[in-house]
């Protein structure tokens, strides 16, 4: 190859890639539509005010896809995911918080983001049902225990933070909801005659949820089973232990069919 053909070897390249270059800045602008990451997110702001949801997480991610390194992308995310719950869409929301999550760790707004994660996961499980079934205890748990979760890692990872101090409350409602149905299934198991399995359900009520409001039902439970199986000296046994803890309890329950 001849210098002539080298360096119009080498003239073409440098032209293709001023080419590449340009068009990305192109792409980019053609895909925000011309619009500044800034201008963006305003306008996002508006169709939020406007009540225009759906529009306005359009609006956010266009942010994400035309400047995904911007600050405005990572409120953008945070933002997607809050009107996501708003709007009663919580997988969607969750998946939006976990990516937030991950790809801003050490940000100040990351507790925000595992409070919001974990109130998510709460509300879906009240989301469908609520006509039908009036106790969240009632329905599939799966939710609440997410929840219960995310906001125990929220409180292990931020002590401190404004949002942990009500998700510790938050918590206090899971326990119960989470023992209750826990009851629910001993309750079902003591109706068509599973004795053994009734206790063992009502005893890993009092195992893993000690604090909870089901104890006294679940104790109750314990020595109504006992009974039934004669083993009256262990039906005592948890009789005693319900009155002295619990001198005025009177069953949340009916064991009728």
């Amino acid at each position: 190859m001849n210098i002539r053909s080298i360096f119009s070897l080498i003239l073409v390249l440098l032209l293709a890639g001023c080419s590449f270059l340009s068009g990305a800045k192109d792409t980019k602008k053609l895909v925000a539509e011309g619009f500044t990451p800034k201008e963006l997110y305003e306008q996002a702001e508006d169709k939020v005010e406007a009540g225009s949801i759906d529009q306005a997480i359009d609006k956010y991610e266009l942010i994400l896809a035309s400047y995904p390194d911007s600050k405005y992308a990572m409120q953008a995310r945070l933002d997607i995911a809050f009107n996501l719950l708003k709007r009663k869409k919580y997988d969607r929301a969750i998946k939006e918080l976990n990516q937030f999550i991950a790809n801003y760790p050490f940000s100040s707004p990351v507790p925000y983001a595992y409070y919001l994660r974990g109130v998510s996961a709460e509300k879906k499980s009240s989301s469908i049902l609520d006509d039908i079934v009036t106790d969240s205890a009632q329905r599939d748990v799966q939710s609440l225990k997410d929840a219960f979760e995310y906001f125990s890692v929220l409180i292990e990872k931020f002590p401190e933070s404004k949002y942990s101090k009500d998700a510790k409350k938050r918590l206090v409602y899971l326990v119960n909801a989470l023992a209750r149905h826990e009851l629910y299934v001993a309750i079902y198991y003591t109706r068509i005659g599973a004795n053994i399995a009734a206790i063992n359900r009502s005893k890993f009520v009092i195992e893993m949820y000690p604090n909870s409001q089901s104890i006294p039902d679940a104790l109750h439970l314990i020595a109504f089973n006992y009974d039934l199986i004669n083993a009256d000296d262990l039906a005592t046994d948890a009789r005693k232990i319900l009155s002295i803890n619990f001198p005025n309890f009177t069953p949340s329950y009916s064991l009728s069919k």
